[in-house]
């Protein structure tokens, strides 16, 4: 019985898929459109330039975008929330003051693009704030 109330004590995360399918999409659509396109700013970026290094390491990494920014928020958010394992340690924390500060700057990157966003950009701006704003407040009445 103790070990029931216990599991009805313990926060339960909640992790709303939309936002994955949505960056699951966008994923997709940069691949495509990286298949489409030879790699063009390696060859003209010459040696030394940033990002022009060879080896094993090398990766295809998705193009710098609104959405890619967007996504890199969000993903901050909900690992700082427990939604996401920490890669380094394998667990899942719950840091509200991080995730309070990465939902603080995408708000304000959506107060310093305002009027110079398309709409489909800010679409994914909003909806990206209005799900790591509620998946805080539901997180911070459980902690």
């Amino acid at each position: 019985m103790a070990e029931n109330r216990e599991q009805q004590d313990k926060p339960k995360i909640i992790v709303d898929d939309d936002w994955k399918a949505q960056a699951q999409a966008e994923k997709e659509k940069l691949d495509q459109q990286a298949a489409a396109a030879p790699d063009k700013g390696a060859a003209a970026a010459g040696p030394g330039a940033v990002g022009a290094t060879a080896g094993p390491a090398d990766q295809e990494l998705p193009p710098a975008s609104f959405a890619t920014l967007v996504g890199q928020l969000v993903t901050q958010v909900f690992m700082a929330l427990g939604g996401v394992e920490d890669p380094r340690t394998k667990k899942r924390y719950v840091d509200l003051a991080l995730a309070k500060h990465h939902i603080d700057t995408m708000a304000m990157l959506e107060d310093k693009t305002k009027g110079n966003l398309t709409d489909e950009e800010k679409a994914l701006l909003n909806q990206a704030l209005y799900e790591a704003r509620m998946h805080y407040v539901q997180i911070a009445q459980r902690v």
